[in-house]
């Protein structure tokens, strides 16, 4: 019986395969003539030759945006120097398994009223470190970031190294526990944060807004509760002995999510579920606004069918067009009023509230590429790079005017973009 459904299964899969070819075959050609391709694979490995810092106007290496270009620095970097920055963040892991935001060199750490406060431990002679309290995917971020670095080095014994009195694959696991344990809504069976804008990490109360105050609303929401799922994937598939406790917890967490998060009748996520009431107008319809970012990471998820993509992307085009935006990477539409964040920069389609970033525009080509829809992969990737071609440097991000803002060498939009690339290139080849 299974000989016979194994036949059937790759018949069915021979038969996508001819029929993907000739689209492919249609593709080839496009592909090898982009010139904006080939400029950004070669700009991108210049710009992160440079460091491992965020980008031109920042000073610290962030675990957020280290895991979107770790494995383009694996191009250009020695094994051991990417080591030694997640070594880094394991020396300044909380003494309850949180992992810190990022870290900075200590004679660089200027103490400020209202500022950072910085994360010194024993283990780390050099950096300190600092956490934005309102999010909650730096743990996951780390675990994504290693269980990358693993697959582009082949160093498992990287998992074994110890630190302090833990393993490296412990520690990890470790740091899981701490979402478990601290950020963990019972009710919903997911982990919550404070109130950001997608995938931000600014909240919406405090004229800065990256810790935890006692005005924070919190929620569940899919970002975060995707970038966890991510995470006990790559657990599991660096140390298979750990599935035995996790898998069943991915399982019910992936359940979770789609129960209290998927808007089925609209075909969307819910932006926030909230604990204790939302910070917002009774008045405001919150749940008009689609959120680009989350979509695209609870897509890597696994969260979401092929004709929900489909459709996902369709609301995203669509979206686009509407704002007058750049490209699929628009962080949210229609974007939160003016007001709805105390940070000046939040403001109607500025940074996190309807900026266009290619940081997560990226990601969505990745899944794109990922899930088969190469043309439509194409398509939404050539605005993203025939505007480095035009500015001459990785945006942080662009006003929906399509103007470039934020650093000129963000080395997140690099990474994500020349992995789009390579993945597009290798899949129409194949």
């Amino acid at each position: 019986m299974k000989s016979r459904i194994m036949l059937l299964w790759l018949a069915i899969a021979t038969m996508a395969c001819t029929q993907q070819t000739k689209v492919s075959k249609e593709l080839k050609q496009s592909i090898q003539k982009n010139e904006s391709f080939e400029y950004v694979k070669k700009r991108a490995l210049e710009v992160v030759k440079t460091g491992f810092n965020a980008g031109d106007g920042y000073g610290e290496v962030w675990i957020r945006d280290y895991n979107t270009f770790i494995e383009l620095s694996a191009e250009v970097y020695a094994q051991e120097e990417l080591k030694e920055n997640l070594r880094v963040f394991f020396r300044l892991q909380g003494d309850d398994g949180n992992i810190i935001d990022g870290f900075i060199p200590k004679e660089k750490a200027v103490d400020v009223d209202g500022g950072y406060t910085y994360i010194y431990n024993d283990l780390e002679p050099t950096y300190c470190g600092h956490k934005n309290t309102v999010e909650t995917d730096h743990e996951a971020s780390l675990i994504q970031a290693v269980y990358k670095y693993v697959q582009k080095t082949g160093d498992k014994a990287f998992l074994l190294e110890k630190i302090g009195d833990k393993s490296v694959i412990d520690r990890l696991e470790w740091s899981l526990e701490f979402l478990r344990n601290h950020r963990w809504s019972k009710e919903h069976g997911m982990i919550f944060g404070a109130t950001t804008s997608d995938w931000g990490d600014v909240q919406h109360c405090h004229p800065w807004g990256v810790y935890i105050t006692e005005d924070t609303k919190y929620c569940v929401d899919i970002y975060d509760n995707a970038m966890f799922l991510i995470a006990i994937d790559n657990l599991m598939d660096l140390d298979p002995s750990k599935s035995e406790k996790w898998q069943e917890r991915r399982d019910q967490l992936a359940k979770n999510t789609m129960k209290h998060l998927w808007d089925e009748e609209n075909q969307k996520f819910i932006p926030h579920v909230y604990l204790d009431g939302s910070p917002f107008p009774e008045n405001f319809k919150e749940n008009e606004i689609y959120y680009h970012g989350g979509t695209a990471i609870a897509i890597e998820a696994g969260l979401l069918s092929k004709d929900q993509i489909k459709t996902a992307l369709e609301k995203m085009i669509s979206n686009v067009k509407a704002s007058g935006a750049g490209s699929i990477g628009l962080t949210m539409y229609p974007p939160y009023p003016e007001g709805y964040f105390e940070n000046k920069g939040m403001y109607p389609y500025g940074y996190q509230n309807g900026g266009d970033w290619t940081w997560f525009g990226g990601r969505m080509i990745q899944q794109l590429v990922h899930y088969g829809f190469y043309q439509e992969a194409y398509e939404n990737l050539l605005p993203m790079t025939d505007r480095v071609m035009q500015n001459k440097g990785f945006y942080e991000w662009y006003t929906v005017k399509n103007e470039p803002t934020g650093s000129g060498t963000f080395r997140g939009s690099a990474g994500v973009l020349y992995k789009a690339i390579e993945m597009l290139e290798d899949a129409v080849e194949k």
